[in-house]
């Protein structure tokens, strides 16, 4: 017997109005029995409806009193015949339809079920069953018996639930047996540093599928002989699908980096952005590890300011993973309160594709900074007055000599859309940019040996350098702002 009961009736409601087909509904409820699913869609959905009507009172609400027989067969002789179910008895009897006008659904377009993609939804259908059957028959192929073989997309295992439960077993006793087949085909067998055996699972199925069959046979019993020991379990693992968050961060030190600084193997700085924010979220969700990802970074020396930074941190394998609004605002809280060094808004949960977002258009967004410049010669204020008229200033930048070591050479085109100046004295005054993403603010002030041209040295005609630099905003609109 296969049975929903008040337990369920959540589930159910909150499945179905997320989008869910009838046949995931009963899987995520465990209902077991297989005949239960060829019942059709729309009657599977009538049950449904009436079961989260019903009155909640009563312990079983909705049953099905169905068997599963030991072995079923589609019938290719026989596709002109509609779905089957077995009685009490055992016997073949048609699964009835249900007809009642009072709970007929509606005659609007089916949606497409959420979880999978409607494979549990069209292709469980009589007709597709029918359509299937009258493709091998017209194939006019001879055979006693068949595999029916499923392909089913990869995206399904993001949909589906997350959560893992794995059992790897090994088997001593036979863990030579595999090895004549790296003799008869030994391309197959390639060693890998991340691999403690050749003998991997793949690399065994395509030395069987290459093999001859007569050399197969030369070196493998047929049968194959009986073991004295039974396989061993060596661990149960259990794994959770990635929580991502999301929000942005503003970084007022200027002796931070955004992760963390380490050359050689020693750390120079002991602490990062990243780790000031990944700290308490790792503890809250029991994480085992994170990604940290951003739009864009700044220098160590380079606060960040105004709206802050969009981030974004994949949680690895979390033991925790549902979080309410006000929870997250109080881990918000949390981080914001550990340390002066930065402060993080509009943290929430989010989904990977949603990442993506923060990555789009990295080229064409813009950013607003704000530099303290010194010069060599002095300066009146009518000496940087003309900068102010300078729009959409394009300069050539060779890869700068400070990243080097970690970026390739090549000269870059980027775009100074407009400068505001702010004189301070004969030798500072402040610079506001509003730059395309990419630009090398330090190296447009000082000019890098002339790789950077033109520069602001160039402009002014004498020697400029930079002291202090803020990023004042990241005009990126994403994640979405929230009411803190």
């Amino acid at each position: 017997m296969s049975s929903l009961t008040e337990k369920d009736r959540p589930i159910v409601q909150l499945l179905l109005n997320a989008g869910t087909c009838p046949r995931c509904v009963l899987r995520f409820c465990s209902v077991g029995s297989q005949v239960l699913y060829r019942h059709p869609y729309k009657d599977l959905m009538k049950v449904l409806k009436e079961f989260l009507k019903n009155d909640p009172e009563k312990e079983d609400t909705v049953c099905f009193y169905v068997v599963d027989p030991p072995c079923k067969r589609i019938r290719l002789e026989h596709p002109e015949e509609g779905p089957e179910d077995l009685n009490h008895n055992g016997a073949l009897q048609q699964i009835p339809q249900v007809n009642d006008e009072n709970t007929a659904v509606e005659n609007s377009a089916v949606k497409v079920c959420n979880v999978c993609l409607g494979i549990l939804q069209e292709f469980c259908e009589a007709d597709f069953v029918k359509k299937v059957c009258q493709k091998v028959n017209s194939a006019d192929y001879q055979f006693t018996s068949f595999v029916f073989s499923v392909s089913l997309p990869p995206q399904l295992s993001v949909r589906e639930s997350l959560f893992e439960v794995s059992v790897v077993f090994a088997h001593p006793e036979t863990d030579e047996e595999c090895h004549f087949l790296a003799t008869a085909c030994p391309d197959c067998f390639k060693p890998a540093k991340n691999k403690q055996s050749v003998f991997t699972r793949m690399a065994v199925i395509k030395a069987l599928e290459k093999i001859k069959e007569e050399d197969f046979l030369k070196h493998f019993p047929c049968p194959p002989s009986s073991p004295k020991n039974l396989c061993v379990a060596l661990e149960i693992q259990c794994n959770n699908g990635a929580v991502f968050v999301a929000g942005r961060y503003n970084k007022y030190s200027r002796n931070l980096p955004q992760t963390p600084w380490i050359i050689d193997g020693e750390r120079k700085l002991e602490s990062s952005v990243e780790e000031l924010i990944s700290e308490h979220l790792m503890a809250q969700f029991k994480a085992d590890s994170f990604n940290f990802s951003s739009s864009g970074r700044e220098d160590v020396d380079v606060r960040t300011l105004g709206n802050g930074r969009p981030f974004a941190i994949e949680l690895v394998n979390p033991r925790r993973i549902h979080f309410t609004a006000e929870e997250m605002k109080r881990l918000q809280q949390t981080i914001n309160t550990s340390s002066d060094k930065i402060q993080v808004r509009d943290l929430q949960l989010v989904t990977r594709e949603a990442i993506g977002r923060m990555k789009e258009g990295e080229e064409e967004k813009t950013k607003t900074y704000s530099a303290l410049i010194w010069t060599d010669k002095a300066i009146q204020k009518e000496d940087i007055a003309f900068l102010d008229d300078i729009k959409e200033l394009k300069l050539d930048q060779k890869t700068p000599l400070r990243v080097l070591h970690r970026r390739p050479l090549a000269v870059r085109c980027r775009i100074i859309h407009t400068m505001r100046s702010e004189y301070i004295d004969e030798h500072h005054f402040r610079l506001h940019l509003k730059t395309q993403a990419g630009t090398y603010i330090k190296e447009f002030v000082h000019g890098d040996f002339g790789r950077t041209k033109p520069n602001i040295g160039s402009l002014l005609n004498r020697t400029a350098d930079i002291l202090e630099l803020d990023v004042e905003s990241v005009d990126v609109d994403w994640p979405p702002t929230l009411d803190n």
